[in-house]
Order: structure tokens, then sequence, then C-alpha cells
């Protein structure tokens, strides 16, 4: 199964792709909070937004913070591009 393989379900997915995707999940969780000032990174598995099989990364500060139903932060371009990079270079 490549990246580009579609499922829709996580629990649909090999073993392998599961187990692959959680690793790569943990490295890209230590570079968000090496970047962003945060208790901890949480991971939420929802699957109704899209149909796709995708995992969220939530910089943590609290338990609310993983409420979807939150008002959403708002950045501007230049803003989601200057926490892009220091992700990248971290």
């Amino acid at each position: 199964m490549s990246p580009k393989t579609e499922i829709d379900y996580i629990f649909d997915m090999e073993d392998e792709a599961m187990a692959a995707l959680h690793v790569f999940a943990k490295g890209v969780a230590g570079k968000v909070r090496a970047a962003i000032s945060c208790k901890r990174i949480g991971v939420a598995v929802v699957g109704l937004e899209v149909p796709h099989v995708h995992i969220h990364l939530i910089p943590l500060d609290e338990l609310s913070d993983t409420d979807f139903s939150k008002k959403r932060l708002r950045f501007s371009p230049e803003e989601f591009e200057a926490i892009a990079k220091s992700i990248r270079e971290t």
C-alpha cells in the first residue's frame, strides 16, 4: 500500500500502513511541539469530515483544545508560512 492509496476508514488500513502512519505522525508531532509552545501534541482520528484516512495533530495546553466545535484560530498566509518554516527547520 502506497501513501497515495485512498482509504475511507482508518481501521480498514493494513496493519503495516497503519503503523507507518503513526510512526510518521510521531516525527511530525515532535517537530510541531518544538516549533509551537504547548504542553503536548494530541492525536485525533475523527474520520467524518472527509472520506479518507488522516489524523489530526493538535497542540494542547488543556483538554478543551481537542474540541473541534470551538472557533478555529485564524492566521494570515504569512503567519502560516512562518509556522510551517519553523516546523520544517526543527
